[in-house]
């Protein structure tokens, strides 16, 4: 189910932070969280997309909305500059922005690179 974040539930799901300076995702699957607007058009095109991908990755990805709008501080936390903005979120890597609205088929490319690849050890 597609969940939408405040501060307050980012900081607890997501990422804290206001108390740590590394990454450090907190939550127990991958997830992508969508950063939107209600006024922008593209972002009302991906949102079928990520209802579909919510779907067909059943209970192995997390999906998160924010609002721009009304969660400003979290937008200026990500340098978010134009919307949609989609960070992916790996278990146990970094996380990744994609800027724009992309095609599903492109959605689930980057998902299964991204969010499933096994991180290659360094």
């Amino acid at each position: 189910m597609i969940e939408h974040l405040t501060k307050q539930t980012f900081l607890e799901k997501v990422f804290d932070y206001e108390h740590k300076q590394e990454w450090e995702y907190q939550g127990d699957k991958p997830a992508i969280i969508d950063f939107w607007a209600e006024w922008c058009q593209p972002c009302k095109m991906i949102a079928p997309v990520l209802e579909e991908l919510d779907k067909e990755y059943d209970g192995k990805i997390q999906i998160y909305k924010i609002n721009t709008e009304e969660e400003q501080e979290l937008a200026a936390a990500f340098g978010i500059r134009s919307i949609p903005s989609l960070l992916f979120i790996p278990l146990n890597d970094k996380p990744q922005m994609a800027v724009g609205a992309y095609p599903k088929e492109t959605m689930k490319e980057i998902v299964e690179k991204v969010l499933f690849a096994e991180k290659v050890s360094e």
